[in-house]
C-alpha cells in the first residue's frame, strides 16, 4: 500500500492488531490509549463498539494532534449478550461453553481521527463465527493451548482456531481485532483527501 498520510499512530496495546497494520506495509507507532471502555446496553454491538474506537482513538489524538490516529474496540456477541475479556479462567470456560454450537457476531469498530484537521472518519464490521459443537473437555483442553484473558470471547481464532471454529462468514482478520481489508480502504480513501 502506497498512500501519504499523515504520521500514523496505533492507539492500541493489542500485538495482534500490530501485527495485520505491518501487513500494509505503513509506518506507524504504537501509542496505547488509556480511555476507559462503556458498556451500554441500550446501544447496538455496532454503535457500541464505534463507540469505544472513537473514544480511544480521541484520547490519543488530544496528545498528538498533528497525526492520523486508529482506535480500534473488538466484541464478540451472542443474542446481543456482550462477551468481553473474561475476567478470569472459569469465566472464559463458560462463554467458551455458551458459545459453543452456535454462531455468534464479532463486531470490530474502528476510528480514524486527524485532530489538526477536525477529521473523523468512524465505522465497523461485523463477522459471524459459527463455532464447533464442544464438550467440557474439549474447552478445557483448547484452554490449556491459549491465554484467553485478553481476548473478546476468550478466544483466538489465529491461535488453534480450528479447535473451536468450524467457519466464518466475513472478514477473518475481523475477528483476530482488526478488519484490514476495510481499513486499507478507508486509508487509500484518506489519502485523496
Amino acid at each position: 500500500m502506497l498512500v501519504k498520510l499523515p504520521p500514523l499512530i496505533l492507539a492500541s496495546a493489542s500485538p495482534r492488531r500490530a501485527e495485520l497494520l505491518r501487513q500494509l506495509k505503513l509506518e506507524f507507532e504504537v501509542v496505547p490509549s488509556n480511555a476507559k471502555e462503556v458498556f451500554d446496553e441500550h446501544l447496538s454491538p455496532l454503535e457500541l463498539c464505534q463507540l469505544n474506537a472513537h473514544r480511544k482513538a480521541r484520547a490519543v489524538a488530544k496528545k498528538i494532534p498533528d497525526a492520523l490516529v486508529l482506535g480500534a474496540d473488538t466484541l464478540v456477541f451472542l443474542d446481543h449478550k456482550i462477551f468481553g475479556k473474561p475476567s478470569d479462567i472459569a469465566q472464559a470456560r463458560d462463554m467458551l461453553l455458551q458459545l459453543q454450537g452456535r454462531t455468534h457476531q464479532v463486531v470490530t469498530g474502528i476510528s480514524l481521527i486527524h485532530l489538526r484537521t477536525y477529521t473523523e472518519r468512524i465505522f465497523a464490521e461485523s463477522t459471524d463465527v459459527l463455532f464447533r459443537p464442544l464438550t467440557a473437555e474439549q474447552v478445557d483442553e483448547y484452554l490449556a493451548k491459549i491465554n484467553p484473558l485478553d481476548k473478546a470471547g476468550a478466544y483466538a481464532i489465529q491461535e488453534n482456531g480450528e479447535l473451536v471454529v468450524s467457519e466464518i462468514s466475513g472478514s477473518f482478520s475481523n475477528v483476530v481485532g482488526l478488519p484490514i481489508e476495510k481499513v486499507e480502504s478507508e486509508l487509500e480513501g484518506w489519502s485523496e483527501k
